[in-house]
């Protein structure tokens, strides 16, 4: 992954998902220190995600949820930049979900152990069970969440109402489609820092890649 959000120092200090309107139990105003954005190569960090842990009974209910970092070798860790994500609960079997900002959601299909002693999980491995069905999608023998959700109605959609693509549009204006804005926004698809509706490494071509053959297909978010 790159980590041009950060070089730009686009990439803020506290968490964005509790301004985004999402629920915080246990989590919510993390802060990263300004020492763990300056770090380069494989650890430097990417941007934000939110970790959630889900009762085993009813795996829609979110039992505690967690802010954390990215760092560029896909790794997920704590605010700290080193530590494995820790969380307020007691140890048991828990069902583990991964959010990103501008991405459909993932969660493992099976329950996994959290407890004291470390333990370490690859959602980046296909080999990975995830919950329902194409959760991931598989690039170079690497499983990734799926890009372009814009909305924030866990669907990818490029026509029709409610649409990714026009929020991309109307980002940049709404009226010249050749401008483009800078900034940390969930519009900046492949996460440069600037949002760009046509010309070359434009975002709005990420939607039209992931929601299938037809333009018309829409993509849904796996995560009950």
């Amino acid at each position: 992954m790159n980590d041009s959000l950060r070089q730009q120092g686009l990439v803020p200090h506290f968490e964005p998902y509790t301004e985004l309107g999402c629920t915080m139990l246990g989590g919510g105003y993390e802060k990263v220190p300004p020492a763990v954005l300056a770090v380069t190569g494989p650890d430097a960090i990417v941007d934000w995600v939110l970790v959630e842990l889900r009762s085993v009974q009813d795996p829609t209910l979110v039992r505690s949820s967690r802010a954390a970092l990215v760092q560029r070798d896909g790794d997920v860790v704590e605010v700290d930049g080193t530590n494995l994500v820790r969380f307020p609960l007691p140890p048991g079997n828990y069902h583990l979900c991964v959010r990103h900002r501008n991405h459909l959601g993932v969660m493992t299909a099976a329950p996994v152990g959290i407890g004291p002693a470390p333990g370490l999980l690859d959602l980046g491995s296909p080999a990975t069970s995830t919950w329902g069905i194409d959760a991931r999608k598989v690039m170079a023998g690497k499983a990734l969440l799926w890009c372009g959700e814009v909305s924030g109605d866990r669907t990818l959609r490029y026509t029709g109402p409610d649409n990714d693509r026009d929020r991309i549009l109307l980002r940049v204006g709404g009226i010249v489609p050749t401008a483009t804005v800078t900034g940390y926004l969930t519009e900046d698809l492949n996460m440069d820092g600037r949002v760009k509706y046509t010309g070359t490494r434009n975002d709005r071509d990420r939607i039209l890649q992931n929601v299938g053959i037809v333009p018309t297909e829409e993509r849904y978010e796996q995560v009950p």
